[in-house]
């Protein structure tokens, strides 16, 4: 399985399709493929920002909280991915764990304090580690049958399933993270 491969929100969120029943063909090795694809493609992205480039404030007709069309910054998308990755990351572990997984363990880096490339790019190999490691808390036979409910529509969800959908959130967010830095390099040609 690819990151492309995942189903799409809208038939997830319609019922058309079950993650669970998604997550029935994927183990703990796929995950960290996903994990590392996922990763991979926001430090190519990234790899010839500067710090003028992730502090660039684009403009985006989507943005739901903003009155006036700005846009995140790439550091913000950044904070914003890295921590539902980590969140459900700790989650899957414990569910995998054969644990009760409750409330939400989500930590945000303050979006404000990325401002140069190489925080952003600290930034996501420190969480690419993190997610790397709640992988490897994993039991060889996890608890599968053990599951959790974040979003009602959804349904139950086991290990596999949760990080599935925080995969599938960030996969969501690689084309505005990849237009903040393009807007930024054409301003940076125009003004430079």
């Amino acid at each position: 399985m690819r990151l492309a491969d995942l189903p799409p929100r809208e038939d997830l969120f319609a019922g058309r399709i079950r993650l669970l029943d998604v997550a029935r063909s994927v183990d703990r090795a796929d995950l960290a493929r996903l994990l590392a694809e996922a990763f991979d493609a926001m430090d190519a992205m990234l790899a010839d920002a500067t710090d003028a480039d992730v502090a660039f404030v684009p403009l985006d007709p989507a943005a739901t909280d903003s009155a006036d069309g700005r846009g995140w910054t790439a550091g913000h998308v950044v904070t914003h991915v890295t921590a539902g990755l980590e969140e459900t990351s700790a989650a899957a572990s414990t569910l995998a764990r054969g644990a009760a997984a409750e409330g939400r363990p989500r930590y945000e880096v303050p979006w404000e304090s990325l401002t140069t490339a190489d925080a952003v790019r600290r930034r996501l190999a420190e969480s690419r580690r993190m997610c790397q490691a709640f992988l490897e808390t994993w039991p060889d036979e996890p608890h599968l049958d053990n599951v959790l409910t974040l979003i009602p529509s959804l349904g139950p969800l086991n290990a596999p399933a949760v990080l599935l959908l925080s995969l599938g959130h960030a996969t969501g967010h690689l084309p505005q993270f990849g237009e903040a830095l393009r807007q930024a390099r054409v301003e940076g040609a125009v003004t430079g």
